[in-house]
């Protein structure tokens, strides 16, 4: 297991995720209490 390479992966999974809870919040400012919903409803179409 290359170890670098697996620490770089790491880092770009923990960036995406604190990337994700900025967009969230984002639509949360923007739609309110419907995020969830308007989230789930997009995943699924």
């Amino acid at each position: 297991m290359n170890q670098e390479k697996v620490r770089r992966l790491a880092e770009k999974i923990i960036q995406l995720d604190i990337k994700r809870d900025e967009l969230y919040e984002e639509l949360i400012a923007i739609s309110g209490e419907r995020a969830a919903e308007i989230l789930r409803s997009v995943q699924n179409h």
